[in-house]
């Protein structure tokens, strides 16, 4: 067996140095927070509040929509990939702190005529090579840090993804559940309206009221009746949203069975702020990007520095199979790079990586400004909402109180109908604001627990890939395709 030496660093020595320069490798740093945080929010309840916090307002059909769209939503898939991709990519970093070793096997047969003969040569041929960088300055293990970093924070953005998600059904959920109530609302009052109608029609016949007033009541029914198909449309228009939510075609989703509009339990327990911004997704996602734009940082600075790397190689030949392993070529080597020249573009990287990471800086600031005012909000609004009800209820008995002695001072003459018409109109408008408002409560508490929730465990789900479309989709697809194809050979022509 014959072996060479090029180059070559003794084994020994290079792993003296890998231990040497162990320690340049950068480590995981903790982050300040860039602004100051208050020791407490406005206000706080006593009531904790579960991960899942939907199940606060004890909504079985809204838990089930909501598991639901957990598992199907298109918008949380496409996170779910992000995170896939980003552990792909911390594989691909990390296998650079291994060995890379080849094996190559080559065969040829060659004809070589000498007057009228014919001679065949065979020659075979296998070989094993073995490459590895010593990363004494720690610019892979640094590439590799960022890239598991990326993962971190892909998984909050899936948590993140899913928070924002089961708010949006949250609030489509009790949207519905108003439009259906004001629906129902809108067609008593048509029904009173329609009684009313009937009435002043009578007295008109009767030559005691004027057609203004008889006119003025068919106005209002009519409205009644155009507030009505609103109403309905709305009601459609949140079933749309809700089956898209749920990741199904707008029209598939039939209406849940009666939703009302609940009072809100107690207040949920609020965090202080350093818990805050500890506990959502999204803050802890930026908080990680901070750690890996620092790794990426490290990682072009070691760039600057001299690489290190072994190699080595064996191979053999023969003109037989057999004769394959009896002779040996052998060589390990030791090589060193070190730049020289190059434009500046290692320099400019390292200003690249160094602005990315004070964007990520500025970035975590400002979620974490966003993440206080979204829970201060929300404890306002919620307060606020609430003394406004208290005020719509008053204003409501006052209207009825309204009505009942207008309608006694025209039975008696002393009042024209328009007064009449102008207190039913305002009770019925009233009683409508005051569903609006209802559901708006709810949604101040749905924005409360959204801005303060953490995460639940999730399972990651598995690739889709077209082997599960099915075969009616595939139908539907190549049916665009075609159509496709046929508007751009049109448009060609």
């Amino acid at each position: 067996m014959i072996t060479r030496h090029n180059n070559l660093i003794p084994a020994k020595l290079a792993l003296s140095l890998c231990f040497l320069f162990l320690g340049c490798t950068s480590s995981v740093k903790t982050i300040p927070s860039p602004v100051d945080l208050p020791e407490q929010f406005s206000a706080t309840g006593t009531m904790a509040l579960p991960d899942k916090w939907w199940q606060t307002f004890a909504d079985e059909d809204l838990n089930a929509h909501i598991d639901r769209a957990l598992g199907e939503n298109f918008d949380l898939m496409i996170a779910w990939d992000r995170l896939a991709q980003a552990q792909a990519l911390a594989v691909r970093e990390g296998v650079a702190l291994y060995p890379d070793v080849n094996l190559n096997g080559s065969a040829s047969r060659t004809r070589e005529e000498i007057g009228s003969e014919h001679l065949y040569n065979n020659r075979y041929g296998a070989a094993v090579s073995v490459q590895y960088e010593l990363d004494l300055w720690g610019r892979i293990r640094a590439a590799r840090q960022g890239a598991l970093l990326d993962v971190r924070a892909n998984i909050e953005n899936v948590h993140a993804t899913a928070i924002v998600l089961s708010g949006r059904i949250a609030r489509t959920w009790y949207q519905l559940a108003e439009a259906r109530a004001q629906a129902d609302i809108i067609n008593r009052q048509i029904e009173t309206n329609n009684k009313v109608l009937k009435l002043i029609t009578t007295q008109f016949r009767k030559g005691q009221i004027g057609a203004a007033d008889v006119l003025r009541q068919r106005q209002l029914v009519e409205s009644s009746r155009g507030q009505l198909i609103a109403a309905q449309e709305q009601i459609e228009l949140l079933l749309h949203e809700l089956a898209v939510l749920m990741g199904t075609s707008p029209g598939s989703l039939t209406q849940p069975r009666e939703t009302n509009l609940l009072d809100l339990p107690i207040l949920p327990v609020v965090p202080i702020p350093s818990d805050l911004i500890r506990r959502r997704p999204d803050v802890r996602s930026v908080y990680i990007a901070i750690q890996a734009a620092d790794q990426r940082v490290a990682s072009a600075i070691a760039d600057q520095f001299p690489r290190f790397s072994l190699s080595a190689a064996a191979e053999t030949s023969g003109m037989k199979t057999r004769d394959l392993f009896d002779n040996w070529l052998a060589n390990i080597a030791g090589n060193l790079s070190q730049p020289l020249f190059d434009a500046h573009r290692r320099r400019a990287e390292i200003d690249r990586t160094r602005s990315v990471l004070s964007q990520a800086i500025h970035e975590y600031g400002r979620v974490i400004l966003n993440a206080l005012r979204e829970t201060e909000d929300a404890l306002t609004q919620e307060r606020r909402q609430a003394e406004y009800m208290l005020n719509l209820e008053k204003q409501l008995q006052l209207a009825r109180k309204v009505l009942t002695r207008t309608r006694e001072s025209y039975i008696k003459g002393k009042l024209d109908y328009l007064r009449v018409l102008e207190a039913l109109v305002s009770l019925q408008r009233l009683e409508r604001d005051y569903l609006t408002a209802k559901r708006q409560l709810i949604t101040r508490r749905i924005d409360l627990c959204q801005a303060i929730a953490g995460s639940w465990p999730m399972d990651q789900p598995e690739l889709s890939n077209l082997d599960k479309v099915n075969s009616e989709n595939l139908k539907s697809i190549a049916e665009v395709s075609r159509l496709i194809d046929q508007k751009s050979d049109h448009s060609s022509k």
